[in-house]
C-alpha cells in the first residue's frame, strides 16, 4: 500500500469544477475561507434532492458525482456537518481538517534503507535478462512473466489505470507506454501535507509524480521491454495515470472516488489500487469509540467507496488492490491505534469485523493481493486471511533468506522505475539527511546497491530503486490481469476493446500457482527480529488459503491456458 499504508484523508482542499465531459476534475486548489466537505446521499436519493438538502443545511455544492451520490461542498456554518448528517436524504459529511504535519517515510516500503544498501548479496533468484536491469527482477521469473511475453506481451489497446501518487512519464521505460489522452490528476496539492505548490493551480501536470510511489507501481505493471532499464509484467499495454493520492502519500475520498468513476466512464480495463482511504484504517458504521460525527463520516466513506467500486466494475474495470502492510488477519483485525491519521490525534479503536472495512481492499469486486518474498514465504508485514485475500504476488521482503548471504539485502525487494526529482529530495536515511541522488543526477555511493541509473546515448536517463510492500505485489497481479485482457479480450462497441472483469478474475484465480500453507501453520518471524505481533496463522487448503489465496499469480499459465468462461477457480 502507498507510502505509510496510512495514506489519505477524507476530502480534498481543492474546489472541483465539472468539465465538458461531465467528469469532476480539479480547477484550482487556491485556499478559501470556507470549510470543505464531502457529502454522500442516502441510497435511492436523486442528485437534485441531495443538492437541495445540502443547501438547506447551509452548504454550497462545488462539484458532484451523480453516479455515486457524492458531492463536494463548501460551507461557512460551524454546524454544517451535524445539519447534513441530520438530513434524512444524506448519510453524512466528511470534513477536511488539517493538522499541519507531513507523514513519515513508509516504515515497511523503505525499511532499513541504509542498512540494506550496505548489505552484500542479491535476491536468491535472478530473473532472465530481458532489459539490462531485469536480472534483478526476481518477481518476473517467479510469476513467469519472462516466458509469458513470448506468447502475449500485452496489447496497446488494453489500458491499466495507476490510481496512485502520479506517474513520471519522462522515465524512458514509462514514456513509450504512457497514455497522455486518458491520464488525469484528481488530487491537487495540499500545502499542509504536500508542501508548497509547484504550479499556481496546485494541480500538478499529468505525467509527473512528486511522491514516487505511483511511478514504481507503473513500472512493475508495464515498463517497456525496450532494451533499456527494466521491463514490466505486461510491457506492451498502455499506462494511464489516475492521480488520486497526494504527493505526501495521503489518499482522499473525493479524488479516489472521482478517479474510479472516471475509469468506468473512460473504458479503462484494469485499475491498480495500492493504498487505503484515510483517515481511518478501518471505516466502521457505528464504532462506540468514535463520536457521532465520525461515525457518520465513516458511513459516508463506506457508501461512496462501495458505490464507486461497483460502478467501475459494472463498466468493465478489473479492480486490483493491495491487502496492506499491517501484518494482520483482515478477518480478525486488531485494535486500530493509528486512526484518524489526519484531522485529529489517533486513539484506540477496537474493530468489529462485521461492521468495519479496510477500503478499497475489502470493497466489492476488488482482487486482494498479499506479498511474498523471493523464497515464496509470506512477507512478515503482509496482511492475510481467508476473508479477503484473492491471490499472492511478489512484493519483496528484505528479511527473506535468513541464514543465507541474501538476508536483509536490497535485492530481496522489488526494483522499479522512480522519479529523479524524488530521489533528489529523499534522504538516505532518518539519520543521514543527504539525498540519494545529487543535483547533478549522480547517485550517492552509499546507496549504490539501492539506486540505479540508466542513460541513453542522447543523455536521456532513467532512475530505479527498490521498495517492498503489498503495494509492490498488487501491480504484479494487475499486470497479469492486463495480459489476460490482452490475450482474451474482444472488440467492443464504439471501437473499444475489453473483457468482462468477472472473467478476468476467474481466469486469474484458475491459473494462479497453488501454494499450500507452510508447516507449522502458525508462522513466527523471530529469526527475522519480529515479535509475537507478527505471528500469522495460515488457514485453508492447497486450493485456497489465507496466505496465498488461490495461489501466486502466474503470467505464463494465464496466457497459455485456454479461457473457460464457466470454469470455477
Amino acid at each position: 500500500m502507498s507510502k505509510r499504508l496510512t495514506a489519505g484523508a477524507v476530502a480534498t482542499a481543492a474546489v472541483l469544477a465539472l468539465t465538458a465531459s461531465g467528469m469532476a476534475v480539479p480547477a484550482s486548489a487556491a485556499p478559501t475561507s470556507s470549510r470543505t466537505f464531502t457529502v454522500v446521499a442516502e441510497d435511492g436519493v436523486a442528485a437534485d434532492t441531495a443538492v437541495a438538502a445540502i443547501r438547506a443545511a447551509g452548504g454550497t455544492v462545488v462539484s458532484r458525482s451523480d453516479e455515486v451520490g457524492m458531492f463536494q461542498v463548501t460551507s461557512d456554518r460551524a454546524d454544517f456537518a451535524a445539519r447534513a448528517t441530520a438530513a434524512p436524504t444524506l448519510i453524512g459529511a466528511a470534513e477536511q481538517k488539517a493538522i499541519g504535519r507531513k507523514p513519515k517515510l513508509d516504515r515497511v516500503e523503505q525499511e532499513n534503507r541504509l542498512a540494506a544498501a550496505s548489505a552484500a548479496g542479491a535476491a536468491a533468484k535472478k530473473g532472465a535478462k530481458l532489459d539490462p536491469l531485469d536480472e534483478k527482477l526476481w518477481g518476473l521469473e517467479m510469476i513467469r512473466a519472462d516466458k509469458a511475453r513470448k506468447i502475449e506481451p500485452g496489447d496497446r489497446r488494453v489500458t491499466v489505470g495507476v490510481l496512485d501518487t502520479g506517474v513520471d512519464a519522462s522515465n524512458p521505460d514509462i514514456a513509450p507506454n504512457f497514455n497522455w489522452a486518458l491520464s488525469r490528476n484528481f488530487a491537487p496539492d495540499m500545502t499542509d501535507v504536500d508542501g508548497a505548490c509547484e504550479v499556481p493551480s496546485c494541480l500538478d501536470p499529468v505525467g509527473t509524480d512528486d511522491g514516487g510511489h505511483g511511478t514504481h507501481v507503473a513500472g512493475t505493471i508495464g515498463a517497456a521491454a525496450n532494451g533499456f532499464g527494466v521491463s514490466g509484467v505486461a510491457p506492451n499495454v498502455s499506462l494511464v495515470e489516475l492521480k488520486g493520492g497526494q504527493d505526501s502519500g495521503y489518499f482522499f475520498l473525493n479524488p479516489v472516488v472521482n478517479a474510479l468513476v472516471y475509469a468506468g466512464r473512460s473504458g479503462i480495463d484494469v485499475v491498480n489500487m495500492s493504498f487505503y482511504v484515510d483517515p481511518w484504517l478501518y471505516n466502521c458504521t457505528a464504532n462506540p469509540a468514535d463520536s457521532p460525527e465520525d461515525q457518520a463520516e465513516q458511513r459516508a466513506i463506506i457508501k461512496a467507496m462501495k458505490r464507486a467500486l461497483v460502478f467501475a466494475h459494472n463498466k468493465g474495470v478489473t479492480l486490483v488492490g493491495a491487502l496492506g502492510n499491517n501484518n494482520e488477519d483482515l478477518g480478525a483485525p486488531r485494535t486500530d491505534v493509528t486512526s484518524p491519521d489526519y484531522g485529529a490525534d489517533p486513539y484506540p479503536r477496537p474493530i468489529d469485523n462485521e461492521s468495519c472495512w479496510d477500503l478499497p481492499t475489502e470493497g466489492p469486486h476488488v482482487i486482494g493481493v498479499s506479498s511474498v518474498g523471493p523464497s515464496g514465504k509470506k512477507s512478515d508485514f503482509s496482511n492475510y486471511g481467508t476473508e479477503q485475500i484473492s491471490v499472492a504476488a511478489p512484493g519483496g521482503w528484505a528479511r527473506d533468506g535468513f541464514g543465507t548471504p541474501t538476508y536483509n539485502s536490497p535485492g530481496n525487494r522489488i526494483l522499479s522505475t522512480y522519479p529523479l526529482k524524488v530521489l533528489q529530495e529523499e534522504p538516505i536515511s532518518a539519520t543521514i539527511p543527504d539525498p540519494m541522488v545529487d543535483a547533478n543526477g549522480n547517485i550517492d555511493p552509499r546507496v549504490a546497491t539501492l539506486v540505479f541509473k540508466q542513460c541513453k546515448a542522447n543523455g536521456e536517463c532513467g532512475y530505479y530503486t527498490y521498495l517492498q510492500g503489498t503495494s509492490m505485489a498488487s501491480p504484479h497481479a494487475a499486470g497479469v490481469a492486463a495480459l489476460i485482457v490482452s490475450r482474451y479480450g474482444k472488440p467492443e462497441r464504439r471501437g473499444g476493446f475489453g473483457m468482462s472483469p468477472d472473467l478476468v478474475e476467474q481466469h486469474l484465480y484458475r491459473t494462479a500457482a497453488e501454494h499450500a500453507c507452510p508447516e507449522p501453520r502458525l508462522q513466527q518471524y523471530r529469526n527475522e527480529g519480529r515479535d509475537e505481533t507478527y505471528d500469522a496463522y495460515c488457514a485453508g487448503g492447497v486450493n485456497f488459503n489465507g496466505f496465498y489465496g488461490y495461489g501466486i499469480v502466474d503470467a505464463y499459465a494465464a496466457v497459455k491456458t485456454p479461457l473457460k468462461p464457466n470454469a470455477r477457480p
